[in-house]
């Protein structure tokens, strides 16, 4: 059964800037962004069995809203993000005592290890891709792959617009995914190439749409509008395609999948 956690924007806002994405003389419409995130949450719920936990937004923690960025959960334990920028790092004692208060075990990574969870640790089938260099550390996937016994690969990211591996990269299935070429050096784009058989290489316009950053459940893919060359290549491999308008989230650098944790 599909189950997400996500925090409401009560507080969300671009008051600081962390990403090439965010302007604070460009801030987020609150009530727009709280309508844009409450027509996701209905999107997501119209889904067959899904199941949405919400955790309660913090003041001064604007980017709360997303919370692929709070860390992994596996099981029944939650391997919290150490965040590479002081604005976000409050938000990881809150995420901690959530799940702390569920019974979870709460796994750290080593003080000098930067990692920020689903934003940049991707599963497909029995592998984990890890993307590295803007805000997660290339020895995070050395931890993680301890952690978690499994298979993890490095893949290096070179455009600052797509920061967190989740901006550039959805799998749909062990060997397929999307994939926006542009973010990845040339040893992380042979990798994807040789992994994923079946693959939709997007264009750079569509990836500033924040095409790649999507939900993906069963055969419904969830992203945001204006991304019609995915779509229609989605759409003829059978999928169900939601476009949801997240303007006000891609001020931030972030779009559907940043709102949502895989629980």
């Amino acid at each position: 059964m599909p189950r997400f956690l996500m925090a409401s924007p009560d507080f969300y806002g671009i008051e600081y800037e962390i990403n090439p994405w965010m302007d604070r003389r460009r801030n987020a419409i609150s009530e727009l962004a709280c309508s844009q995130w409450t027509g996701l949450v209905k999107t997501l719920l119209s889904l067959p069995d899904m199941d949405i936990e919400l955790l309660k937004p913090q003041p001064g923690l604007p980017d709360m809203a997303f919370t692929a960025n709070a860390g992994l959960v596996i099981d029944r334990r939650f391997i919290s993000s150490r965040f590479r920028h002081r604005e976000r790092q409050g938000e990881s004692p809150h995420y901690e005592k959530w799940f702390a208060n569920r019974g979870y075990d709460i796994i750290r990574l080593p003080e000098d290890v930067f990692f920020e969870g689903e934003g940049d640790a991707i599963l497909a089938g029995d592998t984990w891709f890890e993307g590295y260099y803007y805000r997660s550390d290339a020895r995070a996937h050395e931890a993680l792959s301890e952690i978690l016994n499994a298979e993890v690969l490095p893949l290096r990211l070179v455009d600052p617009l797509f920061y967190h591996l989740d901006t550039c990269f959805r799998p749909l299935g062990s060997d397929s995914a999307i994939i926006y070429p542009g973010a990845f050096d040339e040893y992380a784009l042979r990798v994807l190439r040789s992994r994923f058989q079946k693959r939709i290489e997007v264009t750079e316009e569509e990836a500033k749409r924040f095409c790649c950053n999507a939900i993906v459940v069963g055969d419904t893919v969830v992203t945001t509008t204006g991304c019609h060359g995915m779509s229609a290549a989605l759409r003829v491999d059978g999928y169900d395609v939601r476009a949801l308008d997240l303007s006000e989230f891609i001020k931030a650098g972030g779009a559907a999948k940043c709102l949502v944790l895989s629980m």
